[in-house]
């Protein structure tokens, strides 16, 4: 199977921390946070990962390099400065990624999640998303999760991880005629065509999206170890 990580943020909300560095690249306990997915991605199989990279991607492409440290062959699919956000990416980096279902992350979070755990097909669902329990920062959640179908509104809601399964028609089908877009739309029009499948997961997640988390996950890990 393949893989695509989001990595092409521009990780303003980081401050100082990205003036330099891309988000992908702040680090957890020493190890940058794209290497976690790639790592993880590797153990579930994945034998060739698209990372879409934006500002500063150059030196994303520079530290992970073809993915042979990692047991895996990566492209890259460069946005340039102005990013084309998440569905604008995909859409862009298709082409690579072939006709079948391929896995699709972010490549800011921090997580545990085993990759194994998404199913092997889709079936007649267009995609299939991971749920995780609602962070402070998003206390009122994104969709609910009902015996295994998404929905957009209603008791319960939970918190889209960054982590699903798509299937390239997902985007032909409900990705409109622009090259900048966000996943979010889509998402909401694959509710309505009923073609959204999910899954709960409840262990370790985090969305590193401010200094602030970052700094705690960094200080709890380490406390862990």
């Amino acid at each position: 199977m393949l893989a695509m990580i989001l990595a092409a943020g521009q990780g303003e909300r980081m401050g100082r921390l990205t003036q330099e560095t891309p988000k992908p690249l702040l680090k957890v306990n020493g190890k940058p946070l794209i290497v976690y997915q790639i790592e993880s991605l590797a153990m579930a199989g994945v034998k060739k990962i698209i990372i879409n990279t934006g500002r500063l991607g150059e030196l994303i492409q520079e530290t992970i390099g073809s993915g042979k440290n990692y047991d895996v062959e990566i492209s890259y699919s460069n946005e340039g400065s102005l990013p084309l956000e998440t569905a604008g990416g995909v859409m862009k980096a298709l082409p690579l990624l072939g006709e079948k279902s391929f896995i699709l992350t972010n490549a800011d979070i921090f997580t545990d999640f085993d990759y194994n755990l998404l199913p092997k097909n889709l079936g007649p669902s267009d995609a299939h998303i991971v749920l995780v329990g609602n962070p402070k920062h998003n206390q009122e959640g994104d969709f609910v999760l009902t015996d295994g179908q998404i929905f957009e509104s209603g008791p319960e809601a939970l918190t889209y991880s960054g982590i699903g399964l798509f299937h390239p028609r997902f985007f032909k089908k409900y990705m409109p005629k622009k090259k900048r877009y966000p996943l979010a739309p889509l998402l909401r029009k694959s509710i309505e065509k009923k073609t959204l499948s999910g899954q709960k997961f409840t262990g370790l997640w985090f969305d590193i999206g401010t200094p602030e988390r970052l700094d705690k996950i960094n200080k709890q890990y380490t406390r862990n170890k």
